[in-house]
């Protein structure tokens, strides 16, 4: 077995991530669903649990799942004044494997509310693509999806 030495990513690394979730968060912005599932590699997994401590949910979403309950909690594409404040600590696995949590500030309608959060970046093809979410407090949405 080789040694499986830790990847010291690049300033393009870097980059390339930042400049993923700066469009990531402009298409979530305005709340352009087909545009954010575009970045998505599916089945897409998805770890969460209740909005309080409980009981743990993890499953899968096909890309119409997450199309349709993702426009259920977004609204309208372009249908408000929507601004996102994140810190992202992306954790390089290797230069195509990424774990990136998140520190979110979203403010919508005068209102703001904060989030934590954690996702799986797959690189393919040069491109970076989410494939696994992890975020508190969406078991709700799931009752009764597919696990």
């Amino acid at each position: 077995m080789e040694e499986n030495a830790p990847y010291t990513p690049s300033e393009e690394d870097h980059r390339e991530v930042e400049a993923w979730f700066a469009k990531y968060d402009a298409h979530a912005a305005n709340a352009d669903v087909e545009a954010m599932a575009s970045m998505a590699l599916f089945p897409l997994n998805l770890v969460t649990d209740d909005a309080g401590p409980g009981t743990g949910w993890t499953g899968q979403w096909s890309r119409e799942e997450y199309v349709r309950t993702m426009s259920d909690v977004m609204g309208e594409p372009g249908g408000g004044d929507v601004h996102f404040e994140s810190r992202r600590t992306p954790h390089f696995l290797t230069a195509s494997l990424a774990l990136v949590f998140t520190d979110s500030t979203m403010t919508a309608g005068g209102q703001s509310r904060r989030m934590r959060y954690a996702d799986v970046l797959v690189k393919q093809g040069g491109e970076w693509y989410f494939q696994t979410m992890v975020q508190g407090g969406w078991a709700a949405a799931m009752r009764g999806a597919p696990s």
